[in-house]
């Protein structure tokens, strides 16, 4: 695996308290964990980051956990960001796990543990990503029951076959423009 060994997971501390709390959360390989700096976004991150510097100080990166492959260090990443927890939910981190404009409501009775969450939302992410590379690779388009063979998504929930979770993130990545239906009842990515 040509991956394997060069990835790993960062925090970005905040200097302003003692001792440095982290406030994001990332995994990375190379230089990845020091772009944050030179790419300022909108996000909450990127406004922690202004806020840090117009103090006259450095956002402290750190290194966590060196030496991983993608995989390891996308398990890792996720259970701390699960266990610090995001702001939006209670915790410390400006990730933004959770989809922007995603109304997250808990059902009556429903205990919801922390953590669980972002965890959920990491999850996701990563399979609407599988979906929307499959898509891709497919010029001629994809049917659900081939992303769900395919990705390994097939429900055998009593018996069925209705591959609903398959199904639900096409809809979201076709809600998000990212891919389109086909007559045919295939999808295909919408941008390239």
């Amino acid at each position: 695996m040509k991956d394997q060994g060069v990835f790993y997971v960062y925090a970005l501390k905040d200097p302003r308290v003692n001792p440095a709390r982290p406030f994001y959360i990332g995994k990375g390989a190379g230089t990845r964990a020091w772009e944050h700096e030179l790419r300022l976004d909108q996000s909450a991150k990127g406004e922690r980051i202004r806020q840090v510097h117009a103090a006259g100080l450095e956002v402290l990166t750190v290194k966590l956990v060196e030496g991983l492959s993608e995989a390891e260090a996308l398990r890792i990443e996720a259970k701390l960001i699960s266990a610090f927890g995001t702001e939006d939910r209670g915790g410390l981190l400006t990730n933004s796990v959770v989809p922007r404009g995603v109304a997250l409501g808990r059902s009556r009775g429903v205990i919801v543990p922390s953590g669980a969450v972002e965890k959920a939302q990491i999850a996701l992410d990563h399979l609407k990503s599988a979906v929307f590379e499959t898509t891709l690779a497919n010029k001629g388009g994809i049917t659900n029951y081939e992303v769900a063979k395919c990705l390994g998504l097939q429900s055998d929930y009593g018996g069925g076959s209705k591959n609903y979770l398959s199904c639900s993130l096409l809809g979201i990545l076709m809600r998000e423009g990212k891919i389109k239906r086909l007559e045919s009842k295939k999808h295909v990515a919408a941008v390239r």
